[in-house]
């Protein structure tokens, strides 16, 4: 996601000319934090979605005592032990009040996702139980974010909107990937879990941070050296036909590849394939892969690159 968020700067900055550097490394960094604050605001999911449920039960409730029917209510979603921890966790409640995310603009995705967990198998089987662990607790919620809430158009239509009213940029785009970051808290969970748990960090190290920052100010820097490095390999393509994207993404790279010596230029070159692959058109990545060794085997030959030995 680092690169990936370096990418979607660089062609924002390219295509605005009132955009300078500075500016850049700040639309950079919002970026970061505002995926930051769609985990949270999916971890707190949990909370809408309980807090729905008990709504619904306290409504058949009433229906039952208007028509003085005796009712007995399945109360094993609403006390789900899971869901109240993540309710309880400091982290969780601090971040959610300081940057103001709310689900009250998404409510409507909360009550069309419980409709839908109503239908599906593995919580008719949790609910049908005839008992229950804390085990099961946390394996009812693993499964409603990992079949349930990916891909689906209701929590989309929901973070679409919510990305307008919260001011947030990327939430739709990140939200599968977001997704399998609040499965992996939930992994962290256990019975014994008290409200100071700790919760995934922005990034597994600060390192991360400093190179998604060097590397856009590197390919901001040397774009002009990038640009007529790329041109002078297109050999039969016409520079101004080269897609926007398709330049942005090779320009990255290469400032990766020569700021780095610590990432095999191998690694460099699959990643910046598959974001090709992702956000270009259907052959990009072919072209980028081969403009990209055309200039490392030139780069190896004249000793321009210190990690020539890597390139295969």
């Amino acid at each position: 996601m680092v690169r990936t968020r370096v990418i979607q700067t660089l062609f924002a900055y390219y295509k605005d000319p009132g955009r300078t550097p500075l500016t850049a490394r700040k639309e950079l960094l919002k970026s970061f934090a505002d995926t930051y604050d769609l985990y949270f605001t999916l971890l707190d999911f949990a909370n809408s979605l309980t807090a729905y449920a008990q709504q619904q039960l306290e409504e058949q409730a009433a229906r039952a005592r208007a028509t003085h029917r005796e009712w007995h209510p399945n109360r094993r979603f609403v006390e789900n032990q899971l869901a109240q921890q993540l309710f309880d966790n400091r982290a969780l409640r601090a971040r959610i009040q300081e940057q103001n995310l709310s689900w009250d603009s998404g409510m409507p995705a909360v009550s069309a996702v419980y409709k839908q967990l109503q239908d599906c198998d593995f919580y008719r089987a949790y609910m049908a139980a005839p008992e229950c662990s804390y085990d099961d607790d946390k394996m009812v919620w693993r499964k409603i974010y990992q079949n349930l809430l990916p891909e689906n158009e209701n929590l989309s239509e929901a973070l679409d909107e919510m990305e307008v009213v919260l001011d947030k940029a990327n939430w739709t785009t990140d939200m599968d990937v977001v997704l399998s970051y609040v499965v992996k808290t939930i992994k962290r969970f256990n019975q014994n879990s008290t409200p100071s748990t700790e919760l995934l960090p922005m990034f597994d190290e600060e390192s991360e941070l400093r190179f998604a920052t060097d590397l856009l100010d590197k390919a901001i820097r040397e774009h002009s050296q990038f640009e007529e490095l790329i041109n002078t390999h297109l050999k039969g393509w016409e520079a101004d036909r080269i897609a926007d994207m398709d330049r942005v993404i090779l320009e990255a790279a290469l400032a990766e590849i020569t700021e780095f010596d610590n990432i095999a230029i191998s690694v460099s070159m699959n990643e910046y394939i598959e974001l090709a692959k992702e956000y270009s058109g259907d052959k990009s990545y072919q072209f980028i892969n081969g403009i990209l060794n055309e200039i490392l085997r030139d780069m190896k030959e004249d000793n321009s690159l210190l990690k020539a030995s890597t390139l295969r």
